[in-house]
């Protein structure tokens, strides 16, 4: 069965689709089957793998107002694994979405049918806590925090832990923090250290070792169209998106590797 993985951060500008876009391609580089949700109205994912957001678009919306099934609506990427695209259309599920029963549900429900198709499922969630993000949290297992190193970043991620907090009380027990990954570092600056050193204070191993840098190709890939592991794949943008793929991995085996022995530990199993 798939891991279902929500990319989110209530606050813009941190680097979530391009965390989104190329942590699927580095996933599928290294062999895992990988979907990719757009659940963002501004359509940058869709765009990002090379898909043109056009209206006649068999998009995320269609899925959750009940019109369209994941199947019929996952589009093949030039880069090894699928997406399921959205454009601006998607801004009107929030209205859509007030009338329908189980409207919190929408997401998880549809993606119970393909979720043993895929390795990972992952979500480029809306920069906002509004009925797509909430329909992403519900569906999904864990959820990855990108941010900046910053002062602002910090009350951001207040904010953010409180919100997952209320989902996983009301809506979805079983939402954990997959990890909070450091975007757009840049090691010279005192308070992007001081800030990184508080995270990890905090946070401990649920802070990724893999940091992801300031780098211009990270920002001119998805103008091509492109990843950037397949626009420059020897950059430091696209090493450290790698990096992170394996990181995950190894933290997903480690933790398998935990519950069998826990098992075995209880004579449960083989």
């Amino acid at each position: 069965m798939a891991r279902i993985l929500a990319v989110t951060n209530q606050k813009g500008g941190v680097g979530k689709t391009t965390t989104a876009v190329n942590l699927a391609a580095c996933l599928a580089e290294v062999g895992q089957r990988v979907l990719l949700i757009d659940l963002d109205p501004q359509g940058n994912a869709t765009t990002g793998c090379g898909v043109v957001k056009s209206e006649a678009l068999s998009t995320v919306y269609q899925i959750l107002i009940g019109r369209s099934t994941m199947r019929s609506a996952c589009l093949r990427t030039a880069f090894g694994f699928d997406l399921m695209p959205a454009n601006r259309e998607l801004a009107g599920a929030e209205i859509d979405l007030i009338d329908l029963g189980q409207r919190e549900y929408r997401l998880r429900d549809a993606l119970a049918d393909i979720r043993g198709d895929f390795d990972f499922i992952i979500m480029d969630c809306p920069p906002a806590l509004n009925l797509l993000t909430v329909n992403g949290l519900v569906a999904a297992d864990t959820v990855m925090i990108p941010m900046q190193c910053e002062y602002y970043a910090l009350e951001g991620l207040t904010d953010l832990v409180a919100t997952l907090k209320k989902v996983r009380a009301k809506l979805n027990p079983v939402l954990e923090i997959e990890g909070l990954l450091r975007t757009m570092y840049d090691p010279r600056s005192t308070l992007t250290l001081q800030v990184s050193r508080e995270l990890e204070g905090h946070f401990g191993p649920k802070v990724y070792r893999t940091i992801i840098p300031r780098n211009v190709r990270l920002a001119e890939a998805p103008s091509y169209g492109k990843p950037v592991i397949a626009f420059d794949r020897g950059s430091k943008g696209a090493q450290a998106y790698l990096l992170l793929a394996r990181e995950i991995l190894d933290r997903q085996a480690g933790s398998v590797g935990a519950v069998t022995a826990a098992l075995a530990g209880a004579g449960v199993g083989p």
